[in-house]
C-alpha cells in the first residue's frame, strides 16, 4: 500500500520537525512517501502562503493537490479548508500541535 502524506510543519528539520497548528499559514510540509507503512522518501516544501494574511487556505490546498498528497496532518483546519480538503479527496487528520513529525505519521497509519 503506497500513501502520500504532507504534514503542516514549523520548520525544515523533516521528520525530527513538530507538528504546526495552523493548516493554511505552516509555514512548511513535511511531505512523506509510505509503501507498506515504511517510510520510502521526506521531502520538506515552504508554504507559498505562509506569510498571507487572508486566503491561504485554497492555495495551499491547490499545491497538496497538485502534489497527489493522499492525506494531510495539522493541528487544526479551518471550515474552508477542509471542504476545499474534501473536495480534493485528500483526507484531513489533527494530531495535538507540537507532536513529532514521525510520531503522526504513525497516528494517522
Amino acid at each position: 500500500m503506497k500513501l502520500k502524506v504532507a504534514v503542516a510543519t514549523k520548520g525544515p528539520k523533516g521528520l525530527k520537525d513538530e507538528v504546526s497548528y495552523e493548516f493554511g499559514r505552516a509555514r512548511t510540509f513535511t511531505v512523506i512517501d509510505l509503501e507498506d507503512d515504511q517510510v520510502k522518501n521526506v521531502k520538506v516544501v515552504n508554504n507559498p502562503a505562509a506569510s498571507y494574511e487572508h486566503g491561504a487556505g485554497p492555495i495551499v490546498v491547490k499545491m497538496l493537490a497538485d502534489m497527489k498528497i493522499e492525506v494531510v496532518v495539522a493541528g487544526e483546519f479551518g471550515p474552508g479548508a477542509s471542504v476545499l480538503l474534501k473536495d480534493k479527496n485528500i483526507r484531513a487528520a489533527k494530531v495535538k500541535a507540537g507532536t513529532n513529525v514521525s510520531r503522526s505519521v504513525s497516528i494517522i497509519r
